[in-house]
């Protein structure tokens, strides 16, 4: 039986009218801001995006959540909002406010996921080179849809001297509170690279940044006003995660510069199941863990190609307990890695195909991931959801599988046995909970062989 959550968790959005609008920075300031006045806080980031949470985590110091209403039903959000939230909570938008998984749909968009939450919404403005036009758009976004939740504005890119006057002119244009700005300023903004933000562990001196853009955040926006708004969500009602242990297994998850993207409500089920999570660096460590099963995610390893193929041994450790049945999920670029090579590159040589850049955004968005045959996560007809982003494609991404976007377009992909699950797909498991207990069940099965040797 489900039990039923009611939690105050105070909490606000930080929504944009674009992309590119400053939304993460303000969001990685109050973050740092609750964290400096020392209060227990969490973060939640719409949508599929891993490289804005990567940023959340290393400011507050755990893991930021995805909350994502293409993956989960309105009742597994708020679940899931419910049983992370703490003291102050931050969501972080997705794209711009009402971009959600289709052209000519809200489904899935941060305005989607504050109804669904109740959670009171902050516009991000980029205002650079706009004096009454910005109150023209800010009024549109509060119009657009009659239950909107926005209830205050930050401007981004603004300067000292034009503050005052363009906050005047909104608020009495749009009566909405204008919660103060931030400067255009090199020494605290977030750099770009072509896969979106570059990761946390990429920048120099980030805690020196981040203190940086609180001490700016401190001057320049209303914290108090902030945090008076976030008191004014109401409780929330949800349930909690229903799940029984299918007994202890030993997970090995790569963790490193290369492999660095996991939905940590994937992790989180395979807990709830049993497993005992031990990380390793597929660019470092000599020897892969004793384990049951394996997770090699998505980041970086075209960046990582050469060092990866220095490691010769982690290679054929990995090759070999792969090819022996040990239970493995190869997402994106950890099925390049188990692919002949990335880019000349010697890899794990599992999968008999090369990698290479395409230059451009493949298969990108939201998919369902349907198959026709028994494999280690999926029985015919399972459907599991998921999302592709990659700029590097292998020549043979599989065919093992079915995807499908919410426009109807289709491609095959994938390899799968057994005991393994390798293509380009990033799935999100609790969206098929059946195909979490299967790959919890095949690493017990692996654990009895092992233990039984």
């Amino acid at each position: 039986m489900k039990q039923a959550i009611l939690k105050k968790a105070p909490r606000v959005m930080i929504a944009g009218t674009n992309s590119g609008c400053g939304k993460t920075t303000v969001v990685c300031a109050l973050l740092q801001v609750l964290k400096n006045r020392g209060l227990d806080a969490a973060s939640f980031k719409c949508g599929p995006d891993y490289i804005d949470p990567m940023f959340h985590s290393q400011i507050i110091g755990t893991d930021s959540m995805n909350v994502d209403l293409f993956f989960s039903s309105e009742e597994e959000a708020r679940g899931l909002f419910a049983r992370h939230a703490r003291e102050a909570n931050v969501v972080e938008g997705v794209m711009g406010y009402y971009d959600g998984s289709a052209m000519d749909s809200d489904r899935a968009s941060a305005y989607h996921v504050s109804t669904v939450l109740q959670t009171p919404v902050i516009l991000v403005t980029n205002v650079r080179g706009m004096a009454l036009s910005a109150a023209a758009l800010i009024s549109g976004y509060q119009k657009f849809r009659n239950d909107a939740p926005i209830a205050g504005v930050i401007f981004n890119r603004a300067s000292e001297g034009s503050y005052e006057r363009l906050k005047k002119t909104v608020e009495n244009e749009c009566d909405i509170p204008v919660l103060g700005y931030l400067p255009t300023d090199p020494d605290i903004s977030l750099e770009s690279r072509y896969l979106g933000l570059i990761t946390a562990s990429e920048i120099e001196g980030l805690q020196a940044k981040m203190q940086k853009l609180a001490a700016q955040a401190e001057k320049t926006l209303d914290i108090d006003r902030i945090l008076a708004l976030m008191q004014t969500a109401p409780a929330l009602e949800a349930t909690a995660l229903d799940v029984q242990p299918k007994g202890s297994f030993r997970l090995a998850v790569a963790k490193d510069k290369a492999f660095c993207f996991y939905y940590r409500a994937n992790l989180e089920l395979l807990e709830a199941l049993g497993a005992q999570i031990v990380e390793f660096s597929p660019l470092t460590d000599r020897d892969l863990p004793e384990c049951d099963g394996l997770m090699l995610g998505g980041g970086y390893p075209e960046l990582y190609a050469e060092a990866l193929q220095e490691n010769a041994g982690m290679r054929e450790q990995i090759r070999t307990a792969v090819a022996d049945g040990l239970p493995t999920m190869a997402e994106c670029g950890g099925f390049m890695y188990l692919c002949k090579d990335i880019a000349g590159r010697s890899m794990c040589g599992l999968i008999g195909t090369s990698v290479h850049s395409t230059g451009k955004l493949t298969r990108f968005g939201y998919a369902e991931i349907r198959s026709e045959q028994d494999s280690l996560l999926f029985g015919p007809g399972d459907v599991v959801k998921g999302h592709e982003f990659h700029y590097w494609d292998a020549d043979d991404p599989g065919d093992a599988l079915l995807a499908e976007k919410p426009n109807g377009k289709s491609w095959r992909c994938g390899y799968v046995t057994d005991s393994l699950y390798a293509g380009y797909p990033h799935l999100y498991l609790p969206s098929c909970p059946g195909s979490a207990e299967r790959f919890a069940e095949k690493c017990l099965d692996y654990r009895k062989r092992r233990t039984a040797r």
